[in-house]
């Protein structure tokens, strides 16, 4: 049949790199999880939304992260490594991952806001408080989806790298937040899942949202910082500011 993908990836593959840094993932992942439910569970009484209880929203806002980001270190490294999906559907690898890939990034928000709502009040701020404060966290993580829209390209933030040559090759983006932090999806759009916590003053919501915040940061130096070594020769966090 031939190579179906136009444009392969042409990149040296160190020995061992499909697992490298998997085992610190979960390591760090059995640290936090017990975390979530100690800050949590002492505001869980029994409240439910849309006739789902709030210890199951609770679950559900640890649940979808740590499946979204196992399946991307699996199927990242598996393209990376093996270029699985490439073989598979060709240049429609890339349209099957991101099928795979956003509906779970979507359902990250959902689950925090279902869980503020069924637990909201139970953060003991007043009230206008958590409104001022929750809207100045959700500025900067809005600013930075637009800004990935209008410099980064939501293709390449969905890992365009680790499929194609082109995206590769593209020059370091600083401008907008990427002027701030090369990093500046994890750094700052996660604040807006603490926005959606103290806008409804729900500790259980903010205990969610400091978990997913420190989980995609395992995410980034347990799988996407080694994967920028492969692609770039260096972590991006080495990058100089211009």
């Amino acid at each position: 049949m031939g190579d179906r993908n136009s444009d392969p990836l042409h990149v040296s593959i160190p020995p061992g790199h499909l697992w490298r840094g998997q085992l610190p993932h979960l390591m760090l992942l059995a640290a936090l999880l017990p975390g979530v439910w100690t800050i949590a569970s002492p505001a869980l009484d029994g409240e439910a939304w849309l006739g789902v209880d709030e210890r199951v929203w609770l679950l559900a806002a640890v649940i979808v992260p740590v499946v979204h980001q196992v399946v991307v270190a699996l199927l990242w490294r598996a393209q990376l490594c093996h270029s699985l999906l490439t073989r598979l559907f060709g240049n429609d690898g890339f349209i099957v991952w991101g099928v795979a890939f956003f509906p779970l990034l979507i359902a990250r928000p959902l689950v925090v806001i279902g869980l503020a709502v069924a637990d909201r009040g139970s953060l003991a701020i007043p009230q206008w408080l958590g409104l001022c404060a929750g809207i100045l966290l959700l500025l900067p993580a809005l600013w930075t989806m637009h800004s990935v829209k209008t410099s980064f390209g939501f293709a390449r933030a969905l890992g365009g790298d680790h499929f194609f040559e082109r995206y590769r090759a593209m020059p370091m983006v600083r401008r907008g937040a990427f002027a701030w932090s090369s990093n500046a999806m994890y750094a700052f759009v996660f604040l807006g899942l603490w926005g959606i916590a103290l806008i409804a003053r729900s500790q259980a919501a903010l205990a969610a949202a400091l978990f997913q915040h420190a989980y995609i940061w395992v995410h980034w130096y347990c799988t996407e910082q080694p994967d920028a070594v492969v692609l770039y020769g260096r972590s991006t966090d080495d990058e100089e500011s211009p």
